[in-house]
Formats: structure tokens, sequence, C-alpha cells
């Protein structure tokens, strides 16, 4: 995922590495640390949470999308990029804030342009039928570099918005699904697999493995904010920072940590994950902030108003 509105975007060469154990238990209320919950339109599970130049927006199980307005969140369509229901699992933003892409089951891949309400169908990329997981795009609406990961191991990409007859496809390891996206350039930026590997790509085409050996956690979330500043979020509580060298480890406690977000001077942030667990990152500093929710987080996003979304079409806002 990719932030708005703020910033856009040394354990494992080492084995033997300290691992910083910063996880901190959450003294204050929900409603000290600010967030609360917002009501949505819909109880199905939200799946990850951007902003456009139209607000944040959210997408989900059954293809649900819904839009944060002045008053409160409103759906904006569901059943999906086809109207078939396939779930959606993965977004990001141009560079201009005007399309949201999205990604999901059965091969999903669409871009809904927020100032005229029109919905693109860009499914089924080279024929493909596999579970997207994410997406990261870069460039202005229309003229899109287009990053598609899924289960099938494999990166589906399109230097041509997302045109029929310009995708293609790189398997950049084994083929273990690819959990999450994010580029910081134009073709730069990192993919996470299920195989605790780190991928880096400065063309968009060819990627080379830098870690993460003896991570020992499933990695879910990347944030690359340049090509030494990537922030990987795993289970087991887990996140790594790499620098360009090294990976840094540090151990949040026990929750899969499905999202993170960080600055791109490494001081403030967020990860989220299981049972509602909020880490706040502030002045390079984790703690845990208390919410009032307890289903499971599965993205935020950074902004105005931070947003964090998860099962049961909870929303929450600090």
């Amino acid at each position: 995922m990719t932030e708005r509105n703020t910033t856009r975007r040394r354990f494992l060469r080492a084995s033997a590495a300290t691992v910083v154990t910063a996880a901190l238990p959450a003294t204050a209320t929900a409603a000290e640390t600010g967030w609360t919950v917002a009501e949505t339109p819909t109880g199905n599970t939200l799946y990850d949470v951007e902003y456009t130049d139209d607000g944040a927006y959210a997408v989900g199980a059954g293809g649900v999308a819904i839009r944060r307005t002045p008053d409160g969140w409103r759906k904006v369509f569901d059943g999906g990029v086809t109207g078939n229901g396939n779930s959606l699992y993965g977004a990001d933003v141009t560079d201009d804030g005007k399309q949201i892409w999205m990604v999901g089951s059965s091969g999903a891949v669409g871009a809904y342009d927020v100032e005229t309400g029109t919905l693109y169908n860009h499914s089924k990329p080279t024929g493909s039928t596999n579970n997207f997981n994410d997406v990261s795009v870069t460039g202005p609406a229309g003229e899109a570099n287009v990053y598609v990961a899924g289960d099938s191991g494999k990166i589906y990409y399109s230097f041509e918005n997302g045109a029929s007859q310009t995708w293609n496809y790189v398997t950049p390891g084994s083929g273990s699904a690819l959990s999450a996206i994010d580029f910081y350039d134009v073709k730069s930026g990192h993919v996470v697999d299920t195989n605790q590997t780190v991928f880096q790509t400065t063309d968009g085409v060819s990627y080379d493995n830098i870690g993460i050996a003896d991570a020992n956690v499933n990695f879910y979330g990347v944030d690359s904010d340049a090509r030494d500043d990537v922030w990987v979020s795993g289970g087991g509580g887990m996140v790594f920072h790499w620098d360009g060298a090294n990976w840094t480890p540090t151990d949040l406690g026990d929750a899969g940590l499905r999202d993170i977000e960080v600055t791109d001077d490494d001081r403030d942030g967020f990860t989220v994950g299981g049972g509602g667990k909020v880490f706040d990152l502030t002045d390079a500093k984790w703690t845990q902030d208390a919410t009032p929710t307890g289903q499971n987080l599965k993205a935020v996003v950074r902004g105005d108003t931070n947003v964090a979304v998860g099962a049961g079409g909870v929303v929450v806002e600090n």
C-alpha cells in the first residue's frame, strides 16, 4: 500500500543480530488514543483502504467499495469489478489521486475514476483467473504502470494503463504466493511472498532477492519508500526494516500484522493486525494503541484522518 496526503512514498544478513522487543502494553484507553469506530454501510470484511482526491476508499469481500464522505461512509458499489461478486483484496491510487485501482479473486482487476464515477474493467490479465492479493500503480490516471501480485507467485504488469494485450508477467521467486507489493518510483519497488522472501526491482521486470533469512514468520505487508528504505510486517508481531544493507527486526508481540505504513523519514507510522491491534510509530518508537474493536484489522492508511479497516466491515479512525 501507498499512503497519500502525507508522504508517498541486521537481522538477516547476519543471523546473529539482536531482535528488538518494542511492544508495550496499551496503558491508555481507546478514547485517550483517539481511535473511534465509524459506522459503515457493509458487514463485509474490508481488506484495503487508500486515500484519493475524493477522500478515503475501502474495498472488500463481495466486491464492495465504500467511501468516506463528510456525512460518513457511503457505499460506492458492490459486486466487484464485473458485478459478479468477486472479492477485492488490494488497492492503490494513481499519483494524481484521480483513480483507485483494485484487484481480487478470480483475476479481478479494475480502476475506478473518482471524478467521473466510471469503473473500468481490466480483469484476467493474460487470461489469468488467479486470486490477486495486492496492486501497486505509479503515474497519473490514464497513464499508469500497474503491478499486480497474487497467489500464483507471478507479478502481472502493464506499462500502458492495463490496456488489453499490454500485460506480461514475471515470477520473482519460487512460485510462492505473493502477499503484498508497493512501488516508490515509476518502475522501482518491492514485493513480499509467503516463503519469507522480499524482492526488489528497479525496472519493473526483473527482481532480486534481498532477504529475509531466518525470519521464521509469514510476511503480510510491505511499505516501499526507497531502494534502501523498506518496511515489512508479518506474523508473530514482527516488523522488519531494510536500510539497504541490513534488516532490523522488531518484535511487537504475537498478533499477525497485516499491513504497515511508515513515513519516508522513518519517524512515524502504523502497523495493524489481529484482534484490533494497532501499533503506533512516533518519533521512531513503537507503542501499542488501545482501540475500540477486537476485529482483525487488515489495512491502514495515513492521512488527515488515519483509517484502519478489517473484518465485519469495521472501520476505525484516528
